[in-house]
């Protein structure tokens, strides 16, 4: 089975379908001695919003981690369509409390890529940094440590460092979860404007009215791809209960 994994540089989409950001075909990945996806064969539609939606362990993290380049697979193929590399943000519980980060350092790392570890960030890095916290409302934060901000806060950060990254593929883990309405809300209005500019969004999530308002799904059973297409479609609740998906 051919393996191609290539970020950076843009490759054509499958089937000459010109409507998909990724596509992804006989995908396997996992960790040693344990194997999470099995040969997943998906599509990531581009300019829209996808859900990732399964229990724990189906292997929405692990998928989300293939795409942003963070988790090698294992064997299949992995095709992109022309833009920048994604942006990825994690579950907010996997950055540690403990590191000695301000919220504007945290969103500033988001310039790296872009920028080198090493150099200084230019005034046109700043402006985009700048932008960021202002769209997510933490400007505010600036000066605070990423460890005392509460989890809405926190993950308000996260989500500037992906903006900050100027991509044009936005992947989200868990964005919302454990956060107030009002969080939710603010965040979800964000996606929304986000994918009106033009940007890819996949967000894995357990809130199934999220998912239902997204414009395509993806439906994950122990590492197996059980349904995809539009919610209305996936969602129906025969799929749901056979994957036991959380209320």
């Amino acid at each position: 089975m051919k393996i191609m994994f290539n970020k950076h540089s843009p490759t054509p989409p499958v089937d000459g379908s010109g409507d998909d950001r990724v596509r992804f075909t006989g995908l396997d990945a996992g960790y040693p001695g344990r194997p999470v996806l099995r040969q997943l064969d998906g599509r990531i539609p581009a300019s829209a919003t996808t859900a990732l939606v399964g229990p724990n362990g189906s292997g929405k993290s692990t998928l989300l981690g293939v795409i942003a380049g963070v988790i090698h697979a294992t064997s299949g193929q992995l095709q992109y369509a022309a833009g920048r590399p994604p942006a990825f943000v994690p579950q907010r519980g996997a950055v540690g409390d403990a590191l000695p980060l301000t919220a504007r350092q945290t969103v500033e790392m988001g310039r790296w890529e872009e920028r080198g570890l090493w150099r200084r960030l230019t005034r046109q890095d700043r402006a985009v940094v700048d932008s960021a916290m202002e769209r997510l409302g933490v400007a505010g934060l600036a000066a605070r440590q990423l460890g005392e901000l509460s989890g809405g806060q926190r993950q308000r950060v996260l989500i500037a460092q992906g903006l900050a990254q100027q991509s044009d593929l936005l992947l989200l883990d868990e964005p919302t979860t454990g956060l107030d309405p009002e969080a939710r809300e603010r965040i979800t209005t964000l996606l929304t404007e986000l994918v009106a500019d033009g940007t890819t969004v996949v967000q894995a999530t357990h809130d199934l009215a999220a998912a239902r308002s997204a414009d395509a799904c993806l439906l994950l059973g122990d590492g197996r791809l059980v349904g995809q297409g539009p919610p209305d479609r996936v969602l129906t609740p025969v799929a749901l209960s056979r994957i036991r998906q959380p209320a």
